[in-house]
Parts: C-alpha cells; structure tokens; sequence
C-alpha cells in the first residue's frame, strides 16, 4: 500500500520553477529518504505533501486521496526550525500537542511520561523548554512528532544539533517506527544516517528528480567497476601490476583499488592475488550515498 504519492508535480514562485514534474510513491511501513542540496526544493516538497501549499500541477495523495483534515492528526511532524512554546513545561507542551492530534488527557500523559523515560529526560518534565539545550529540545521536538501515535512520520532534520549517543536513541526510535508498520518519510543532510536507515530515497537537484530507488540499486549503479583490496603490512602491492587482466591500480592510505580489464574473471583475478599477496578484504568497490551525492552536485555546478 501506498502512504504518499506524488503524480507529475510541479511548483512555481514569482516564475521560478523550484518544484518540476516530480512523481514518486512512499510505500507503507518503509524508511523513505529525501536529499538534496541547499536549494535543491526539498523544504518546498515537504509544504507541498503537508497541503502547507498547493501545487500547480500534478497530484498528491496521502492513505491513497488529497490530504484532509482528519487525515493530517495521523501525520506527525517534526520541522527544520524548533517551535515548541519556550516557556512551557516539557511534559505540559507534549500532553497539549498530543491532545491537539486528539488523544485524550489521560492517554496524553501516560504517553508522554513513558517517551521522557524512554530518552531519560523525565528527570527534566518540570523545566520550561527555554531552560533546556538545544540537543534536548531537539528529542523534545522529535517527542512531540510521534507522542499521538501517527501513521505517517514526517522528519525533517531530526538529527540537527544531538550528540552521537542521542542520534542513537531518534535513530533507534525511527527504527522502531518502521518495525511497527508506521511510514516514516525522512529529509537529511546526514548521508551516513540516510544509507544506514533508508529502504528507499528521492535525491533532487534544482527540483528536478536525479536518483530514485533503492539505496543498494543506486549504490550498485554508481559502482566504478573496481575491486577493493585490504592488504597484510607485509605484501608489496607491486607485485599486483604483474597479474594479468589487471587495467590500473590505485594505492589509497590503507587499501589498494583495482580496475580490472573488462571481461577479466574476477575468481581467477582473485586467485591470482591471493597467489602473490595477503589479503585482509577484498570487495567490489560501491560508492557511498555521501560520495554520489558529491558526484551528483558537482556535475550539476559544471554543467
């Protein structure tokens, strides 16, 4: 099933295109990443899916029609720019937001009181949020997106400003999320987090469309055709350039890359290898998201 689809959408300001003839689906129960560059449309996007704005052509549904009312207190939103009410109690801001997505009093504060537990900030549920940091309001924020339960989880930078041992706990949560049959629709500038957590991504540039699919379809066909080699200190690397079907070899700080000629059997080259050197590793080398998406912008600044 289908949470969101978008059907050749497009979006102007002031004759600027920033959103051009886009279309992609968010499956039901999957981790579905969205990336780009400043600029690329992504914040516009997220306005556009949350009926903030309205597109000037194309179509949007979420569970499967245009967006109602009813329909946006099974979303929960976490947004770019903190909004939480800074001088009110943390456990009083999550009880009211949740009762504002229609859960009741009681529910709210159950709910609320089993989140700060579970991000060990219950200790904190009588501070007013100015008094908190900016790492703890950011959990409060990310709290706040998913106390009412929502089907649809709409992230947008939930990592801004934690440290690494609180990026474990929202990374966790997320996963979560995804193990309970919830949809969550995640934009980062965290290319690492991206890869580790996503099922599926959309990366625009300029508003256009330039990667959709799986993370791994997209890492396999941005592949270079190279092998990667981790060898003992002992080896000389040498000793590869003599190996037949072996194009070039590139000696990096702590590994070797390896661009076989084509057609070269890659379990005969390995043998080979194994024949002259010690290897530690040895894998086809597939670029990270962070590296395409460098690769993918600066082409889009040289063309």
């Amino acid at each position: 099933m289908q949470t969101v689809e978008f059907e050749s959408v497009s979006k102007s300001f002031a004759e600027k295109n920033v959103i051009k003839d886009i279309s992609f689906s968010v499956m039901q129960g999957e981790i579905f990443g969205l990336l780009g560059p400043n600029g690329a449309g992504k914040t516009t996007l997220i306005r556009l899916l949350l009926d903030i704005i309205k597109p000037d052509v194309g179509e949007i549904r979420v569970f499967g029609a245009p967006l109602d009312f009813a329909a946006k207190d099974r979303i929960g939103y976490l947004p770019e720019e903190r909004g939480l009410y800074k001088r009110i109690k943390i456990l009083d801001t999550l009880v009211y937001l949740a009762q504002l997505k229609g859960v009741s009093g009681k529910q709210a504060q159950l709910k609320a009181e089993f989140l700060l537990k579970s991000f060990e900030l219950y200790e904190y549920r009588g501070k007013k949020v100015e008094e908190l940091s900016k790492g703890m309001q950011q959990k409060i924020q990310f709290l706040s997106a998913i106390i009412h339960d929502p089907e649809l989880v709409i992230l947008d930078e939930p990592f801004s400003g934690l440290d690494p041992m609180s990026t474990r706990a929202v990374k966790d949560r997320i996963l979560e999320l995804k193990h309970t049959g919830r949809t969550v629709f995640l934009s980062t500038h965290m290319m690492e987090q991206a890869q580790a957590l996503c099922d599926r991504i959309l990366m625009l540039d300029k508003g256009k469309r330039v990667l959709y699919g799986t993370v791994d379809e997209i890492r396999r066909e941005h592949g270079k055709n190279s092998l990667i080699a981790e060898l003992a200190e002992k080896s000389n690397p040498d000793l590869i350039r003599e190996i037949p079907g072996i194009k070039k070899v590139i000696e990096h700080e702590k590994s070797i890359e390896i661009f076989p000629e084509e057609g070269t059997n890659i379990q005969i080259l390995l043998e080979e290898l194994v024949r002259k050197v010690e290897i530690l590793r040895f894998e086809r080398a597939i670029p990270s998201l962070n590296e395409i998406f460098i690769e993918i912008v600066e082409n889009a600044v040289n063309e």
